[in-house]
């Protein structure tokens, strides 16, 4: 059943948000070559609990960890630890905020140092790829056209669109349906109806689609071990449009 939010319901998202948001300036702050990701995700845990909150992935479904962080050809769901960022390296930085009973949802791939052109272009289309699907929501518009814009403009460049994973819709739990993929055919899909709260997130390869799982039982990594890149928002569904509740203009502004 897919739950329409109500304004209370949606303002507390907004909050939640706007937290989440900062999480993710602090991590633009800090993320360079010779820190390790258990730094990053020990410094979003903490900034969490300060402003309030909790963590949305910490102990969800046995996870460990308040961040998933998937370095390179890790597609998503890596588990902070011992590694140490290097120069060129490209780490995917997801992370969910719980406050006042509901989640909001957010992923940003970071560049660590300096990276190859290749995979700068990588990031630029994938991030670009997420507001392409953002302009197709509307009330009475369908999942499918967001799922069509992103595919669509991902692989005019030669990318694939991972089919495993998707988007979701987010609010009291974590993930909520309608499913969200980033693939898939015009006019097809459940209808956005006004009040839908949604996390798109393009997962997109700069290789071949296939994904596997690691023996850790968590993490996801492209199967050609070629880079990957993920970025993802909350997004509210309006009458006339969409409302992005999540922001990246803490990390911009940094």
């Amino acid at each position: 059943m897919i739950y329409c939010k109500t304004e209370e319901e949606i303002e507390f998202i907004r909050q939640s948000a706007d937290i989440l948001g900062r999480v993710h300036g602090e991590m633009n702050k800090i993320i360079r070559p010779g820190i390790t990701t258990k730094f990053l995700d020990d410094i979003a845990y903490q900034f969490i609990m300060d402003s309030g909150a909790l963590p949305s992935f910490k102990g969800y479904r046995g996870f460990p960890a308040t961040l998933c962080i998937s370095v390179n050809d890790e597609v998503v769901h890596g588990i902070p630890g011992s590694r140490i960022l290097q120069d060129g390296d490209i780490a995917s930085v997801d992370c969910g905020v719980f406050y006042k009973g509901l989640h909001s949802d957010s992923a940003y791939t970071y560049s660590v140092g300096i990276v190859s052109n290749e995979v700068k272009q990588l990031l630029d289309v994938t991030k670009g790829s997420l507001y392409k699907g953002i302009d197709q929501i509307k009330s009475g518009n369908r999942i499918g056209d967001l799922s069509f814009a992103i595919q669509s403009h991902v692989e005019k460049y030669g990318y694939s669109v991972v089919r495993e994973l998707v988007g979701h819709g987010v609010g009291r739990k974590l993930h909520e349906e309608p499913e969200v993929p980033n693939f898939g055919k015009r006019g097809a899909g459940p209808k956005m109806i006004e009040g839908m709260v949604i996390a798109i997130e393009p997962m997109i390869n700069l290789g071949r689609k296939g994904v596997q799982q690691d023996s850790d039982g968590w993490t996801i990594r492209t199967s050609d071990r070629k880079p990957s890149a993920h970025f993802e928002h909350t997004v509210l569904v309006t009458k006339k449009g969409s409302e992005i509740l999540t922001t990246f203009k803490y990390i911009d502004s940094n």
